[in-house]
């Protein structure tokens, strides 16, 4: 009996063995399926994560082309409006000089006035806190100057002198400021000289 219980020692070992070879081999096969549908995943998550990113900077450069197109438009339009503004105040001056259709030049000014207050108005909810700085010094200048203007022109035989050095104020005192204000403008854009 011992050569046949040896015999099937070795039988019983050698199916153990197949089997067990079988199950190994499957399970390292399950275990290597796994890891490569995890990598995959991992994969997938990181692509996922790289699109997003992406989109994210997409949206961001999109966003300041939209601002910088916004800003751009109001800057174009205050920079008009304020030397519209102040070239109005000039041939209103010279209206008055010349006491000739002054009632039609006075009108322009405040069509212009009002254009401007509208123009200012937009670009104090655009502009940033740089531009905005000139921005609001040249309206200063122009609001203090056509308050002068107006008054003088209310009663021009008593302001004669200061109507005829207006202009000149003007020249100095006020273009400046609106000179400033288009470079700050034009900083902020980006454009060079």
């Amino acid at each position: 009996m011992g050569a046949s219980w040896t015999a099937l020692l070795i039988a019983v070992v050698g199916v153990a063995g197949t089997l067990g070879a079988a199950l190994l081999t499957q399970s390292r096969a399950d275990r290597t399926k796994r890891m490569e549908l995890q990598a995959a995943a991992e994969q997938r998550r990181e692509e996922r994560g790289h699109a997003e990113e992406l989109l994210r900077a997409e949206h961001t450069r999109q966003g300041r082309r939209e601002s910088l197109e916004r800003r751009r438009a109001c800057y174009i339009t205050l920079n008009t409006a304020a030397r519209q503004y102040l070239t109005e105040m000039t041939n209103h001056l010279h209206a008055l000089g010349r006491g000739e259709d002054v009632a039609a030049s006075l009108e322009n000014l405040e069509a212009a006035r009002l254009a401007y207050r509208d123009s200012y108005a937009e670009s104090q909810m655009i502009v940033p806190d740089a531009v905005s700085r000139t921005t609001s010094a040249a309206k200063r200048r122009l609001n203090e100057a056509y308050g002068k203007l107006r008054k003088y022109a209310a009663d021009p035989v008593t302001h004669a002198a200061e109507l005829a050095t207006m202009k000149e104020d003007l020249h100095q005192e006020v273009w400046p400021y609106v000179g400033a204000m288009k470079k700050a403008m034009r900083e902020d854009l980006g454009v060079e000289d």
